[in-house]
């Protein structure tokens, strides 16, 4: 369930309220307070929307010019009790857990692909705990290092971008992971370099035998599968309801961990190393891609073949003409 509330302008209140009817059965809790709002001018409307019906209800508030004209806010909604908010979301494939809200997940996405120095500072840090991690053979610390890592934001919104066809998203989120792990890297050779000098790290530190985190520079075809099912767990984490998953997700691959294991390589000069770590990293990343573009991509064809019912459905309920 979303909370929408809308300002709507004196000249758009028809159309609106023409789109709200058109949707009568999914939406509920309509509040109507004329004139209350003032910035810009016209009614405040307040309603509660089943998530099934959201997208489409956003695209047609788009197409009459609320969100340019007027304002356009929505909320989830954790509980909602009412007889008519229940029945307004039992039509939905799924209840609400399944369903898609695209402007949702396009907005999500064009928020992940912002370039900050926050967003480098956590790339920079999470490697240097992964390099710790793989120096020290600990895997908590690999777990402690995928947790930290903000990298699979810009993947997931470059999946959203493919799928969606915002060529720009994909560029941005392209830069954002490119100059992200670059940067993290050149930091963590430095301190992996500062770490050989004091005495703290070995200087062969990968040639010993590293039984619980040796897998991380060490990439196979289980790698491409893991970081497969990782997009698309993933992806449906933040396109549902329920995103409790994606801490799961980002510990389930070893992309940051590769990272990581690559900058103390390139430090320790074991070139060999530092090239299986970036092939497993570039696995993994690729995978994750390929995994959200698969699952937004399933996704979108099983919302339309619903729509399309639901519109089936909806006519089959409109009584006959009668003769004129």
């Amino acid at each position: 369930m979303l909370h929408f509330r809308m300002i709507v302008p004196i000249e758009l209140t028809a159309r609106v309220d023409a789109v709200l009817t058109e949707h009568g059965d999914d939406i509920s809790n309509i509040i109507r307070f004329p004139g209350a709002a003032t910035s810009p001018n016209g009614d405040l409307l307040l309603c509660d929307v089943a998530r099934g019906t959201a997208s489409d209800l956003l695209a047609e508030l788009h197409a009459v010019g609320l969100d340019r004209q007027g304002s356009i806010t929505v909320e989830s909604v954790d509980l909602a009790l009412s007889r008519t908010a229940t029945r307004s979301t039992v039509g939905a494939f799924g209840g609400d857990d399944d369903a898609v809200v695209w402007q949702e997940v396009e907005a999500r996405a064009g928020d992940e692909v912002r370039l900050s120095a926050t967003f480098l500072v956590f790339m920079s840090v999470a490697t240097m705990i992964a390099a710790v991690g793989v120096v020290t053979d600990q895997p908590i610390l690999i777990v402690g290092a995928m947790v930290v890592g903000p990298d699979f934001g810009p993947l997931a919104a470059m999946a959203v971008g493919i799928v969606r066809r915002r060529w720009l998203v994909v560029g941005r989120s392209a830069v954002a992971i490119t100059v992200g792990y670059l940067s993290a890297i050149l930091v963590t050779v430095a301190f992996s370099l500062l770490m050989i000098a004091v005495g703290w790290f070995p200087p062969d530190a990968l040639d010993s035998e590293h039984p619980y985190t040796g897998f991380i520079w060490q990439p196979n075809v289980l790698s491409y599968v893991v970081g497969f099912l990782a997009g698309i767990a993933g992806v449906l984490s933040l396109t549902s309801a329920k995103s409790g998953a994606l801490i799961g997700v980002l510990i389930s691959v070893t992309t940051v961990p590769a990272a990581g294991a690559a900058a103390v390589a390139f430090a320790s000069g074991e070139w060999a190393t530092a090239g299986t770590s970036l092939v497993q990293l570039g696995v993994n990343l690729v995978a994750i891609v390929t995994g959200g573009a698969v699952t937004l991509a399933v996704q979108i064809a099983i919302v339309r073949r619903n729509d399309r019912r639901r519109r089936a459905h909806g006519a089959s309920r409109r009584p006959a003409a009668g003769p004129r």
